[in-house]
């Protein structure tokens, strides 16, 4: 795994957010937090930017723009990068059918956290480079 990979992070409740970051800068990676779905979308508007996301993780519910609104609106702009969604309710994963995401129940244990996005980052390096 790169140490200096990127993890964009969206979620609306900023005490959720900030706790999340610093479980995932525990990777070695560098955590950047988006509060909504469009501020998130914003971001990859700017391909240099865009470039340097290794994993997106998101909330499923958040005003404005929900998750699968979110993942769908990156998935038609042709990025493929992991896309990790995280929901306290399960039948959400439902709405994620065909976008190739990883859904996790909340709560979720930080090492469990940790070890998915090690997998994740690994794996997304594998990819890029075969």
């Amino acid at each position: 795994m790169m140490a200096t990979a990127q993890i964009l992070l969206v979620d609306d409740n900023p005490i959720q957010a900030a706790t999340r970051r610093i479980i995932l800068e525990r990777t070695g990676s560098h955590v950047r937090v988006a509060s909504s779905g469009m501020e998130a979308l914003q971001f990859f508007q700017n391909e240099e930017a865009a470039r340097s996301i290794r994993l997106l993780i998101t909330d499923h519910l958040m005003p404005g723009m929900n998750g699968p609104e979110l993942v769908g609106a990156l998935r038609g702009m042709d990025i493929q990068l992991p896309v990790v969604v995280l929901s306290g309710l399960p039948d959400a994963e439902a709405a994620y059918d065909g976008l190739d995401i990883v859904f996790r129940l909340k709560p979720f244990h930080p090492d469990s956290l940790i070890a998915l996005v090690h997998d994740l980052l690994d794996e997304h390096c594998m990819k890029r480079t075969a």
